[in-house]
C-alpha cells in the first residue's frame, strides 16, 4: 500500500498531467509555460521538477501515453471467428464507437495526440498498419469482400476518424454513438438505397 506521500505525489503528479494537456491543447506546445502549467495545477514551479524535467517530457509522456492506449485498443478489436453477418455489423459497430469513445475520454490528449504531435502523422501510420493487420485477418474469416484491398480500407478508416474526431467530436457537435453509426452505416452498407427482391 502506498504511503500518504506517495499518494498526494501522484494525486500532484496526474493533476500536472491534466493540466499540462489542458495548456497544450488551447495553447499549442511553443506557447505552454510551465508557470501555466502549475498554476493551473495549483502547484508550485519546484513540484513540477520532482515529476518532470521539462516541458518537453510532460508533453512527450502524454503523447506516449495516447499512443500506447490507442494501439492497444486497435490490437484488441480483432473480431474472432465464427461470428454471423448480423454479429459482425453489431461487433463493428461496438468496435468503431468504442475508438470514437476513448478519443472523446480526454478531448485535450487527443488533440495534442491526434493533431499537434510532431510524430502524429507517423502515429496514424502505425495505427492503420494495425487496423490493416486486423481487417486481413477479418478478410480471412470471408467476413468482408476478398477483392477489398485493406491497406487502403483502413487508410480510409483512420482519415475518416481523424477528421471526424476533428470535425465533430472534439467540437462537441456529435457524440461518439452518432459518430460510429454513420460511419458503419457507409462502410457496411454504402450509399445506394437497398434493392428490394419484388419476386
Amino acid at each position: 500500500m502506498k504511503s500518504k506521500k506517495g499518494r498526494k505525489g501522484e494525486e500532484s503528479r496526474k493533476r500536472l498531467l491534466k493540466a499540462a494537456a489542458n495548456e497544450f491543447a488551447i495553447r499549442g506546445f511553443h506557447e505552454t509555460q510551465v508557470s501555466q502549467i502549475v498554476k493551473r495545477a495549483g502547484l508550485t514551479q519546484p513540484s513540477f521538477y520532482l515529476y518532470f524535467q521539462s516541458k518537453e517530457a510532460i508533453f512527450e509522456e502524454l503523447i506516449a501515453d495516447f499512443h500506447s492506449r490507442v494501439r492497444k485498443l486497435t490490437e484488441s478489436l480483432l473480431l474472432e471467428g465464427g461470428l454471423n453477418t448480423q454479429d459482425v455489423s453489431k461487433r463493428v459497430l461496438s468496435a468503431v464507437e468504442t475508438v470514437f469513445q476513448c478519443l472523446a475520454e480526454d478531448k485535450d490528449v487527443t488533440k495534442i495526440g491526434f493533431f499537434l504531435n510532431p510524430e502524429a502523422k507517423q502515429m496514424k501510420k502505425d495505427l492503420a498498419v494495425v487496423l490493416q493487420d486486423n481487417l486481413e485477418a477479418e478478410q480471412r474469416l470471408g467476413y468482408f469482400h476478398s477483392e477489398l484491398d485493406m491497406e487502403t480500407v483502413a487508410e480510409c478508416l483512420i482519415g475518416m476518424i481523424e477528421h471526424l474526431t476533428d470535425s465533430f467530436l472534439l467540437t462537441g457537435i456529435k457524440d461518439p454513438a452518432s459518430l460510429a453509426a454513420q460511419v458503419v452505416n457507409l462502410l457496411i452498407y454504402g450509399m445506394l438505397p437497398i434493392e428490394r427482391d419484388v419476386r
